[in-house]
């Protein structure tokens, strides 16, 4: 399953009213760092599928929403439980780091 597009728009309705978990990713268009995660977070996508759901928001394109969720820096991780942030990770990592921590944050806060 590849990443889903979120705006301002359609936030609540994809995110916080969405099913499991979610991963969002904010990032921008000009953001190397960015680019350099973004073949991972596909891959996570569909290794994870069925586990977890991420979803890309272009903060360039959709202010409101980062700035609601305190982004200071691109790209910035969040990971949505229920309509709560329960994890959040700032700054590019490696495939490895990026799914073991959404292993670890899925395992500390199971319901």
């Amino acid at each position: 399953m590849a990443s889903i597009a979120v705006s301002d728009a359609d936030f609540e309705a994809k995110v916080l009213k969405g099913e499991g978990d979610i991963l969002v990713d904010f990032w921008a268009t000009w953001c190397g760092p960015c680019k350099m995660i973004a073949p991972a977070l596909e891959e996570i996508a569909d290794e994870m599928a069925g586990k977890i759901t991420i979803a890309k928001v272009d903060i360039d394109e959709n202010p409101m929403t980062p700035g609601k969720y305190g982004v200071r820096g691109v790209p910035t991780l969040m990971l949505f439980r229920n309509g709560e942030v329960v994890g959040s990770l700032v700054g590019a990592r490696p495939k490895s780091d990026i799914a073991r921590w959404i292993e670890d944050q899925q395992g500390s806060n199971a319901a």
